[in-house]
């Protein structure tokens, strides 16, 4: 069988392997340090056992590492540090993929650009919404992986390393499926356990009109961002043609 044929898409420098392997170490660290802080019980909530886990949502106290687990994968900073951290893997074992012309191709193109996206949302989000303090130890080290140093270092590397070529048009309104799969899955659990990760998405608190308007304009910054990628990764691509 003859393998799938190769988008027209310059090669990534000598270094980008380099690069992505940092990067993904990078995630892979403050992902383990949260998920460990989450399932050992670190952040139940000692001065009312009502709300044990992150979420606060197991009214008898008790709660189990499953649900710990589940509140976890309810942020959409830990999706997009483990969205970064498989992303990063892959572009340092196969970056072949990202370049095949097939479905297989396209798939990762647009995981590469989701990764992107996501980590700067929730860079931006966090910092200029969320940001409160109070935190110490390993808490505070994986805090500052997670909500600040991935979403700084990610876009630079995309940047120095590419691999340039992979974002169309197309590829950026695809790349919405899966924050908006996210937001989906979010305000369904919320509606069904009572509690959501974020107070900004709370229908209880602000009202469905408030929550799909936050939405409505992370989705418009996400697609203007998406064509500022876009913009940047042709005038690097001319750049580097008229440097060779």
């Amino acid at each position: 069988m003859t393998s799938p044929a190769a988008i027209d898409a310059p090669s990534s420098p000598r270094y980008a392997r380099l690069l992505f392997g940092l990067n993904a170490l990078l995630a892979a660290f403050g992902v383990a340090i949260s998920f460990t802080l989450n399932v050992s019980g670190y952040y139940v909530d000692k001065g009312d056992p009502s709300k044990p886990t992150i979420l606060g949502n197991i009214p008898s106290g008790v709660e189990t590492p499953l649900e710990r687990f589940l509140d976890w994968t309810t942020y959409f900073t830990i999706l997009s540090n483990i969205l970064v951290l498989i992303v990063m893997i892959v572009l340092f074992l196969r970056p072949s993929l990202f370049l095949r012309s097939d479905r297989v191709g396209s798939f990762w193109r647009i995981m590469r650009l989701d990764a992107i996206l996501m980590i700067i949302i929730t860079g931006v989000v966090y910092n200029a919404l969320l940001a409160d303090g109070g935190k110490e130890g390993w808490d505070r080290l994986s805090n500052f992986i997670i909500h600040i140093l991935v979403p700084i270092v990610t876009p630079l590397v995309w940047l120095v390393a590419g691999p340039r070529g992979l974002i169309r048009q197309s590829t950026i309104y695809a790349a919405l499926i899966l924050p908006l799969g996210w937001a989906v899955y979010a305000l369904v659990r919320g509606q069904v356990i009572g509690a959501y990760p974020y107070p900004f998405l709370d229908v209880s608190t602000n009202g469905w009109a408030s929550v799909l308007s936050f939405i409505g304009v992370i989705v418009i910054v996400a697609i203007i961002l998406g064509y500022v990628l876009l913009g940047l990764d042709k005038g690097v691509q001319r750049l580097g043609r008229k440097d060779a």
